[in-house]
């Protein structure tokens, strides 16, 4: 029991956000690079170098340079294990991102210096609010030209509704840029960026005031500093562990992820700050990750991670206990016990099959068919239900059929699998079968990645054809005929894959007729799962 403890308390599960382009999967490899795991680091765009990042695994994300789905990576450093889920920044994949923020004790804001908070971080900000974790701040990009880092802090404190206390600060920017001033060592940290940032650097370490700077870092700059430091000191919010564990402060850090600046220090700052994993919510009450059996939840399906074995990864987090490879497990949705097969850790899609694993771990096992996002797994004789995923309403819909119809069989294997990952809704008319599909999506981008991952994982060509629909209802009672309901001609009656009805509406008005024109019909926003 002591080694389960102590495995455990080793443990940080983090995930970073960011609005795209804000340096977020450079910031997870280089991260990567210090816990060893990877040896040079791949920036996404891959200008320099002819690699990708890492974290970027499927092939559409290697041909366009954006992370579309969340990736799961571990490393240790330190003395601890730690787990990075790095999520997709482009805002129509956000759905999945909401469902590895269930799976993350904490989580890091990345923020690009020269635009500051930007509409997607908001979003995913509020996630982590809604949730009480601990946010971190990387402030990204200062070796490009910044804004003003006064403005920055005050723009997280206005726009985000969080107070900041910075941990480290900024000696200029853009090509001026001369590296961080530590608050708590009070040393200056210069850096010479190393072969484009790809591998860890050097640094000098000297006190404020002494005249060698002068010399290190330029007379105006040192004089700019010591005022910029005077003035932070008076003002700025005082360190509090508490206020930051309850998601109320967040300590901020200043960098560049491509070059290798603040990285390490940042790494080793969260790390002394973050608590190994806490209690989670249950039907029971909440579960001790160290006194209780192995339990954990799904949270994230993905097909065909290795294509040449066309399988069905199931992402689970562990939030009590010890795994052991072949271990039987309680299927609470499922009702019944099994076994999982094939648990394996990933680096992206390079995996390794592990034989134990503790709370705080993502694990992927093989899964047939029986998961769905949301379901829990207890071992020994517990049986009870973590706090549910929320699923979000598609706001995009678009009638697919295939170009070759003799391709039916490999056509309705895809599109049910890519569904069952959560990217996309499925739902068929209400009299019809499987002939006439209509494809739900959170965001218009998911959409060409159906159709890109059909060609290239399935060998399935398809036609989109655009639908006007952006509202969504299902329908809550159970003792109603559908066909009978009283609805505007714009208005479509549809069907999801467990045979729910739903309605399918151009505007709100039509939403609002509806209600008023059949007395006693119930419509929900959000399916049952």
């Amino acid at each position: 029991m002591d080694n389960i403890a102590n495995e455990i308390k080793r443990r940080r599960t983090f995930a970073i956000i960011s609005h795209p382009d804000a340096g977020k999967t450079t910031l997870t490899e280089k991260l990567l690079l210090y816990g060893g795991a990877i040896n040079l680091a791949g920036s996404v765009k891959a200008r320099k170098t002819q690699r990708h990042a890492v974290s970027d695994w499927m092939e559409i994300e290697k041909q366009r340079g954006i992370s579309v789905t969340s990736s799961v990576m571990q490393f240790n450093y330190d003395g601890y294990c730690i787990n990075i889920l790095d999520t997709p920044g482009h805002e129509d994949f956000s759905e999945d991102t909401y469902r590895t923020l269930m799976a993350a004790d904490s989580a890091v804001m990345v923020i690009d210096a020269s635009k500051g908070v930007e509409s997607q971080t908001k979003k995913l900000f509020k996630v982590c609010v809604m949730r009480h974790i601990p946010i971190f701040t990387f402030i990204n990009k200062l070796d490009r030209e910044a804004k003003n880092t006064f403005e920055l802090l005050d723009e997280i404190e206005s726009v985000l509704g969080i107070r900041t206390c910075p941990m480290n600060w900024p000696i200029g920017s853009g090509k001026n840029f001369k590296g961080i001033y530590d608050r708590s060592s009070k040393h200056i940290h210069r850096y010479f960026a190393a072969n484009s940032g790809q591998n860890q650097i050097q640094k000098v370490e000297l006190e404020l005031g002494d005249p060698r700077l002068d010399e290190l870092i330029g007379k105006d700059n040192h004089e700019i500093l010591m005022e910029e430091i005077e003035l932070i000191d008076g003002a700025s919010s005082e360190f509090d562990l508490g206020e930051v564990l309850a998601g109320r402060l967040t300590p901020v850090f200043f960098g560049s992820a491509l070059t290798n600046f603040g990285v390490e220090t940042f790494l080793k700052q969260y790390l002394s700050m973050t608590t190994s994993p806490l209690p989670r919510k249950s039907s029971i009450g909440e579960i001790d990750p160290v006194s209780n059996d192995f339990s954990a939840f799904v949270f994230k399906i993905q097909a065909n991670m290795n294509k040449a074995h066309r399988d069905r990864i199931a992402f689970m987090r562990i939030c009590s206990g010890k795994f052991t490879a072949g271990m039987e497990v309680f299927h609470v949705q499922g009702n019944k016990k099994i076994r999982l097969s094939q648990p394996q850790q990933l680096m992206a899609q390079e995996r390794t099959i592990i034989e134990e694993a503790y709370a705080g771990d993502i694990i992927g096992v093989f899964d047939p068919g029986i998961f769905s996002i949301g379901d829990t797994l207890c071992a020994g004789n517990q049986s009870f239900v973590y706090e549910g995923i929320p699923t979000f309403s598609p706001e995009h819909f678009a009638k697919v059929r295939q170009v070759d119809t003799m391709k039916r069989k490999q056509f309705i294997k895809g599109i049910s699998q890519i569904a069952q990952e959560g990217a996309i809704q499925i739902f068929q008319e209400y009299n019809t079968g499987m002939e006439e599909i209509i494809v739900g999506a959170v965001g218009v981008l998911q959409f060409d990645v159906l159709k890109f991952r059909l060609e290239y994982e399935y060998g399935v060509e398809i036609r989109l054809e655009m639908l006007p629909y952006e509202h969504i209802r299902w329908i809550e009672n159970t003792d109603i005929d559908v066909s009978k309901l009283n609805v505007t001609s714009d208005t479509k009656k549809i069907k999801d894959l467990k045979g729910n009805p739903l309605l399918l509406f151009v505007n709100r008005w039509s939403v609002q007729m509806a209600l008023e024109r059949n007395p006693g019909l119930m419509l929900s926003e959000f399916g049952r799962n």
